[in-house]
């Protein structure tokens, strides 16, 4: 992937360093795959306002994306790849040998006319979908299932990756793109390859109208509240507001919020800030 910095000749685009989309091939959409998104600005069906700093936007149509990969055993041609609004990576529209079209996570290096395929026998080639007990050990996985069959639900963001490290008997060890050393069922199938746009992270909007297109409204700092909004508003002059907490006195810096005692717990080898869960 390729950025691209801006020449300052407005105030707008002084700071902007843009993705210059060398990886997408077309800017139009496959219309079968697409469906309408409905912008609620933050509203209920009551017509109140339960979530702040929502509102406006560019219209946008969702791309329905084949997170199973359960046409198994059909090879894929890759017809285009192509920006999707709705998520952080890349998308890759494939044609089946029978004429079905679908979308998936691209996967990075992938190419137009390249041959993609499911199944638990396939080879571990980049944009192919197995199962894990069938990839040899090191290979960087994404769009990872959870549950046999339920369709890829970790790993999904751009540059994306998690590393198969390990197999015992019924599960495989994966390290998570946070660091996390977690455990899941071996005949799980992921996608294999790093998610495509890579360098996402190091875009800059250059202006606040950027995220307004992106339907983010203005955020307000508690500290610049009054007592009656806000745990952390008032006192005289600029005062700090004491701890950062919420609108609602929730801690916001240091407290924990996973569930005690839940389930999952067992399966988590090592957190991703390095410690090693008791057993």
């Amino acid at each position: 992937m390729a950025l691209k910095k801006y020449k300052p000749m407005t105030a707008g685009t002084r700071w902007k360093i843009g993705n210059a989309y060398a990886e997408v091939t077309t800017n139009k959409p496959e219309r079968s795959l697409l469906e309408p998104v409905k912008k609620s600005g933050g509203r209920n069906a009551q017509g109140r306002r339960t979530m702040r700093y929502i509102g406006g936007g560019h219209k946008q149509k969702y791309r329905i994306i084949d997170f199973k990969r359960n046409k198994q055993n059909i090879e894929a041609t890759v017809l285009t790849v192509e920006y999707d609004p709705n998520r952080t990576a890349f998308i890759a529209l494939v044609e089946y040998t029978d004429g079905e079209k679908r979308y998936i996570l691209a996967p990075q290096g992938i190419q137009v006319g390249q041959k993609v395929i499911s199944g638990p026998t396939v080879a571990p080639e980049i944009g192919n979908c197995l199962p894990m007990k069938n990839m040899p050990l090191g290979t960087n996985v994404h769009n990872i299932e959870m549950q046999p069959g339920q369709g890829g639900k970790l790993v999904r963001s751009a540059g994306s990756a998690a590393q198969l490290t390990n197999k015992e008997e019924a599960y495989a060890v994966l390290k998570m793109p946070s660091g996390e050393l977690r455990k899941l069922l071996i005949n799980c199938y992921a996608t294999v390859g790093v998610v495509s746009n890579g360098d996402h992270n190091l875009q800059s909007l250059g202006k606040a109208g950027a995220n307004r297109w992106r339907g983010i409204r203005p955020r307000n700092r508690g500290v610049a509240m009054n007592p009656v909004d806000h745990p952390m508003g008032g006192g005289e002059g600029r005062a700090s507001g004491g701890h950062p907490r919420s609108r609602t006195g929730k801690y916001a810096k240091g407290e924990k919020t996973r569930t005690k005692g839940k389930g999952s717990d067992k399966l988590i080898l090592q957190r991703r800030d390095g410690k090693k869960l008791a057993k």
